[in-house]
């Protein structure tokens, strides 16, 4: 009875105890208007990449003579609904050609096989949600970086070609997707109203369905998931943003 006695009277003791006691702690991060409230965000950006090889050698792949190129556009509107916080959408087109004239592959002395005559297009339409919170580098108003959340959906189609004559083959397809995404970027302003950007997504979990209809009589259906939770490079994208 002594020692549970004794025991009450020490949690007595402490529940007695000031707050005022308690030390508070502070990271003294004072927030920076960066981006003000009220503001629009518009912009666009824009890539292309074009390749040619002339009988170029790559691993077990010989003489490799084709072209390819990429064309992507994307617009984007925002609204900065309080300080350093805007959410929005972007919309995006993507042109994707391939054209393969000829490629040897060996994979060992008895290993040998050829590929010509092999033509892919390709057009996907995507539309996106998008929330940005920005960060400014110290006491800087003029550069910053901003965090970004995606939510798109997109649909697109291709087709594929091989052969020439009686050996023609080719593949249409049609595909559906959905990609939940973080996508961290840097952004310079040049004056007050303008300013570049450049992001690269990190996070992501993607989502797509597709059917493939073979020389009008085969029909195959894919599904396909995958996450992602690392820096992918051929993912970077630069742009130009107006603060209006």
């Amino acid at each position: 009875m002594a020692l549970l006695a004794g025991a009450l009277a020490v949690l007595g003791v402490v529940a007695q105890e000031p707050e005022d006691s308690i030390p508070v702690f502070s990271r003294a991060i004072e927030p920076i208007n960066f981006v003000p409230k009220g503001q629009w965000i518009t912009g666009v950006s824009v890539s292309y990449s074009m390749s040619n090889q002339d009988n170029y050698k790559f691993l077990v792949i010989e003489g490799i003579d084709g072209d390819t190129y990429t064309f992507k556009v994307t617009p984007m509107l925002m609204f900065a609904f309080a300080d350093n916080m805007a959410a929005g959408g972007k919309m995006s087109y993507t042109r994707q050609r391939t054209r393969l004239d000829y490629a040897d592959v060996k994979i060992d002395s008895e290993t040998d096989y050829d590929i010509d005559n092999l033509y892919s297009l390709s057009h996907t339409y995507s539309v996106m949600g998008a929330f940005r919170n920005y960060i400014s580098f110290g006491n800087s108003t003029r550069f910053g970086m901003f965090n970004e959340l995606q939510l798109q959906f997109s649909c697109g189609e291709s087709k594929l070609c091989s052969g020439t004559g009686d050996d023609l083959t080719g593949t249409f397809t049609r595909n559906y997707g959905i990609n939940i995404g973080v996508a961290p970027g840097m952004i310079m302003f040049l004056n007050n109203y303008s300013a570049l950007e450049v992001n690269v997504g990190v996070l992501g979990f993607n989502y797509t369905h597709r059917k493939a209809t073979t020389d009008q009589v085969y029909v195959a259906h894919m599904n396909t998931q995958s996450a992602n939770f690392r820096i992918n490079l051929f993912s970077i994208t630069f742009g130009v943003v107006f603060y209006l």
